[in-house]
């Protein structure tokens, strides 16, 4: 790895070293390091992973403990083995053993599991309300499938040669992923990339894996609720635009929510349905933390008139430690996918959205002219 430098138009070599070299420990680094940003072993949307649980030890009869335990966006428990400059001849068995242990754990127990992690972590969270922010409101199956990832600085040929075999003979989801410390001046670098599989072909890598382990059920069912989704969105918007032009150029959609835009960027005036839930929102995310807050404080400031106008008390949450902030209006008593309620859900949301979009007009045209005046717009 080397730098540029573009006024000489050279390049410099940064020092490859080893975790040994540097002091760094497995559990004290290596390990917090990924926990506290587990985006290192992939950003995309669908490779992001949720952080349950760190040094688990959860296991009946036995003292063994994994590094850590996350859960992906797909609901498969993740288990996580941390190795430093070495795998060891070992890691593969061990990290199977705990998969394997792993796959009994029931929705409540990873529930617990979480919570668990949080409160150590002193955080005033709930663990069901995070997972079910993390799946975006989705009823996602947990741990129908599990999923193993390791993290080294070198692996051993026994070590590569059983991961291979075992992701082409029986399609299990394990990924390698190389991590090298760099030194540069006074500074310490880190780069983790996927060597396994090659990154190149992940992609078809892991749809082989699924579809070799796909249940057909499950796959019906997933295709019924998003016919469902489609279905009750098209009665929605077509009941809607007889009164409103809200959401006229909006069209159904197969996901939980739909959405429509209130004249200021990164605000929006959304739909959304689930199980437990229907809900009429304004959803404020312009991607920065700052002006999410700002619009959301200016908008709190005028809490009174706006629940006046609306004619009922909304909830105002400003989602600490996450980016986004929300006002919402929610029937927390109705099952979208129970069709004989949809009369009375598709009444709620009309009427709460035709009352939040009055209630906030002209507070967001205010708004959108002080962002305007200070180039936020």
């Amino acid at each position: 790895m080397f730098t540029i430098d573009k006024i000489t138009n050279r390049i410099e070599k940064i020092t490859e070293k080893t975790f040994s070299e540097l002091g760094f420990k497995e559990r004290e680094h290596l390990q917090e390091w990924i926990a506290n940003n587990p985006s290192s072993l992939g950003d995309k949307e669908e490779q992001k992973l949720l952080i349950i649980q760190k040094e688990f030890d959860g296991f009946d009869d036995t003292r063994e403990r994994l590094d850590l335990l996350a859960v992906d966006k797909q609901g498969n428990i993740v288990v996580i083995e941390n190795k430093l400059d070495d795998t060891g001849r070992d890691v593969t068995w061990q990290a199977l053993k705990y998969a394997s242990y792993c796959s009994s754990l029931k929705k409540q127990q990873i529930f617990d599991i979480y919570q668990d992690y949080l409160n150590k972590q002193g955080l005033n969270e709930n663990s069901e309300e995070n997972i079910l922010e993390f799946f975006d409101n989705e009823d996602i199956q947990l741990n129908q499938n599990q999923r193993i990832i390791f993290v080294a600085a070198n692996y051993r040929k026994e070590v590569t040669s059983t991961v291979m075999w075992l992701l082409s003979k029986y399609k299990l989801k394990i990924q390698c992923f190389k991590a090298t410390p760099y030194v540069f001046g006074e500074k310490f670098l880190l780069n983790i990339e996927q060597i396994i599989p090659v990154k190149e072909a992940e992609d078809y890598t892991i749809k082989m894996a699924e579809k070799a382990q796909e249940d057909f059920n499950s796959q019906e069912e997933l295709k019924t609720r998003h016919l469902i989704r489609k279905g009750f969105w098209t009665r929605l918007i077509s009941e809607l635009n007889t009164k409103s032009n809200l959401f006229q150029n909006i069209s159904p959609s197969i996901y939980n929510w739909i959405g429509a835009g209130s004249g200021v960027r990164g605000v929006g005036y959304n739909f959304v349905i689930s199980k437990k839930y229907v809900r009429v929102e304004l959803y404020i995310d312009r991607g920065e933390l700052e002006e999410n807050t700002l619009i959301f404080e200016k908008l709190e400031t005028e809490k009174e008139i706006i629940e006046k106008t609306f004619g009922q008390k909304l909830v105002w949450e400003k989602l600490e430690d996450k980016r986004a902030c929300r006002i919402k209006y929610e029937n927390s008593n109705v099952n979208v996918f129970e069709k004989e309620n949809w009369n009375e859900m598709i009444q709620f949301l009309i009427d709460g959205m035709i009352r939040f979009e009055k209630a906030f007009k002209e507070h967001l045209k205010k708004i959108n002219s002080q962002l305007k005046r200070k180039n936020l717009g």
